[in-house]
């Protein structure tokens, strides 16, 4: 299984990759220890401890754009995607979304001199998609989306609640929280996502939306929607 999840902060993704990966080690044969959504493409990334997150964010941008792309290609190898399951949260698509607006380059009239040109990004996430389209043809594109209010709304109830390393933390689940996106940017992150997802060069697609729904019923959907997508191969390794 090859699953790609994209979308604005609280929109749902880390809570739908925790509940796929559980549902996996429940459910299918073959899934080997340690399956997860790697999700190490966001700035400040949480894998670093708080010294470094705070160093991160205050880089200038050509350090950051350089530490990006090397992290987004060195996932893009062609033998990760040879293994059973290979998932990734944010990636490239979000990185088209969160570099021009927060990050310094990538877009038009930015700091990082000749990686800045308009739609750079944009551009890269399209090469990127052909690669992937060569090593792993089923991979599925799933975007995650809520109504704008309902966004700033789950901003505003996670807000100020500290764990280890000073890593902000969800209310609800202790998941880790970027603080990426701004209030006032909440409307445009999401056109932006949602326009990303359509010039994606992937075939399979699947929408969730979570604003009026709760994490169950949304996992419920993404298996409804999913099942088409799922390979020979994989549904012989379902279990039961």
């Amino acid at each position: 299984m090859n699953i790609y999840l994209i979308g604005c902060e609280f929109s749902g993704k880390t809570t739908l990759a925790g509940k796929i990966i559980a549902w996996q080690n429940e459910h299918m044969s073959g899934t080997r220890p340690g399956l997860h959504f790697h999700d190490h493409f966001t700035i400040p990334n949480t894998e670093m401890n708080a010294e470094s997150r705070q160093w991160f964010v205050k880089a200038p941008p050509q350090i950051k754009e350089m530490y990006q792309r090397f992290m987004i290609t060195y996932h893009m190898q062609p033998d990760a995607y040879q293994r059973p399951d290979w998932h990734h949260l944010g990636f490239f698509i979000e990185e088209a979304v969160y570099a021009p607006l927060y990050y310094g380059y990538g877009g038009q009239d930015n700091k990082a001199g000749f990686r800045s040109e308009e739609g750079q990004r944009t551009k890269m996430a399209r090469q990127f998609e052909q690669d992937i389209l060569q090593y792993a043809p089923n991979m599925v594109l799933v975007l995650l989306k809520a109504d704008a209010d309902v966004i700033r709304q789950r901003m505003a109830e996670n807000k100020n609640r500290t764990g280890r390393d000073g890593v902000d933390l969800k209310a609800e689940t202790n998941e880790p929280v970027r603080g990426v996106v701004q209030d006032k940017d909440v409307d445009y992150v999401l056109r932006r996502f949602e326009e990303e997802f359509k010039a994606s060069l992937f075939k399979n697609k699947i929408i969730l939306d979570t604003s009026c729904v709760t994490v169950e019923e949304t996992f419920k959907e993404f298996l409804e929607k999913h099942d088409p997508f799922l390979l020979e191969k994989d549904r012989k390794r379902l279990c039961g």
